[in-house]
C-alpha cells in the first residue's frame, strides 16, 4: 500500500495548522467530518469533495470520477468506519452493521497498484470511487483484525475528537499530534508546576 510519510493536512478555526498521521488510510476518511458533533466539519458534499480528500490522503489520487449517490457511500463507510474505530478504542465489540457495511464496500473491486519502468507507484486507471471506497474499506479490515487494533486510541485531550492507530515502535502515543494536543498538554502542565511553586 502507498503511504505518507506527512500525514494528512489539518486547519482547524481554533489554532494553528498542523499535519495529523492516524496511522491507517481508513482513519484518514474520519477528518472528513461525521455524524453527530462532527458533523460541523463535514467536508463530503459533492463529488469534487471526495476527489480532493482522495488526493490529500495517503492514496495521492490525481482524479477520482464520482458521483453523487458515491459521496453518500463514501459517508456511509466513514461512519461506520468511525463508530468501529470508537468500539475499538473503547475495547467494545464491533456494531454488527457498521462490521457488514465495511464488509459490503470491501467486496467490490480495489485499487489497482502499478509501477512504471522508473520504479514509481502509482495506481491503474480507473480510478473510480467505488474503488477507493474497496481500497478505505479494505484498509479498515486490516486495521480492525491485525495487530494494531490493540492501539487504536482517542486523542487524549479532552476537547480532541480525532482517533488514530499508534503504529509507533514504543506503542506510547497519546496525543493526535504533538504539533497541536501534544503542545497544548504540555504548556497547561507547566503552567500548573509554576502555578503550585508559587
Amino acid at each position: 500500500m502507498m503511504t505518507s510519510a506527512t500525514g494528512m493536512p489539518m486547519h482547524p478555526a481554533d489554532g494553528a495548522s498542523f499535519l495529523f498521521d492516524p496511522g491507517a488510510l481508513c482513519l484518514e476518511l474520519l477528518t472528513t467530518g461525521g455524524p453527530d458533533e462532527l458533523a460541523r466539519w463535514e467536508v463530503l458534499h459533492a463529488p469534487g469533495d471526495l476527489a480532493a480528500w482522495a488526493r490529500v490522503s495517503r492514496l495521492r489520487l490525481e482524479d477520482v470520477r464520482a458521483s453523487e449517490a458515491h459521496v453518500t457511500d463514501a459517508r456511509r463507510l466513514r461512519d461506520a468506519v468511525l463508530r468501529v474505530t470508537r468500539a475499538a478504542a473503547r475495547g467494545r465489540t464491533f456494531p454488527e452493521e457498521d462490521v457488514a457495511e465495511i464488509n459490503r464496500c470491501a467486496a467490490e473491486p480495489p485499487l489497482v497498484p502499478v509501477m512504471d519502468a522508473a520504479g514509481t507507484a502509482s495506481w491503474a486507471a480507473p480510478a473510480d470511487a467505488p474503488r477507493v471506497l474497496s481500497t478505505v474499506a479494505r484498509d479498515a479490515v486490516d486495521l480492525f483484525t491485525g495487530p494494531h487494533v490493540e492501539r487504536v486510541r482517542e486523542c487524549a485531550a479532552h476537547d480532541c475528537l480525532l482517533l488514530f492507530a499508534d503504529t509507533s515502535r514504543p506503542g506510547r502515543r497519546r496525543w493526535c499530534s504533538m504539533e497541536r494536543c501534544g503542545n497544548r498538554a504540555k504548556v497547561r502542565a507547566l503552567r500548573a508546576r509554576r502555578e503550585s511553586r508559587r
